[in-house]
């Protein structure tokens, strides 16, 4: 495999990784709200851990790639639309990692009227996160690739 080819790897990755951590948000969420507690518990952690592995290979792809821009080439009505979804998507992609931590430190002692709290806020930032990761990857790459 070549330099080139494993670079070309990390979008497709990221974007993998952040539609699996989406799945496994929705299967926790339906989970909790069919009561079944340990279900849940083993889609969130799951979640949290194909978070970590999309965190580990994005900051990787952008040391490797010392800091590459993939621009954007959508033009008209899509620019706007995808300018706002990126800044809003980086804005509370760094939001979300206190927040996650604290939710499930919550969880893990036992606070879980605080977790449950904490989690009606963090669960709809970090599913918006990892949504719109995807929808990042199919605006750069699928889209509107650059020529």
């Amino acid at each position: 495999m070549s330099y080139e080819s494993a670079i070309a790897i990390f979008p497709k990755l990221n974007a993998s990784l952040n539609g699996v951590a989406t799945l496994l948000l929705t299967a926790g969420f339906i989970l909790i709200k069919l009561n079944k507690k340990d279900g849940h518990r083993w889609c969130m952690l799951s979640a949290l851990c194909v978070s970590i592995l999309f965190l580990l290979s994005y900051v990787s792809s952008k040391i490797i790639l010392k800091g590459v821009h993939t621009p954007f080439d959508g033009e008209g009505f899509w620019r706007p639309i995808y300018y706002t979804m990126l800044i809003s998507h980086i804005f509370l992609a760094i939001v979300i990692v206190p927040l996650v931590v604290r939710t499930f430190l919550l969880a893990i002692k036992g606070k879980f009227e605080k977790h449950r709290a904490w989690a009606r806020w963090t669960f709809p930032l970090w599913y918006y996160v990892s949504i719109t990761g995807v929808l990042i990857y199919f605006f750069l790459y699928q889209w509107f690739p650059s020529t």
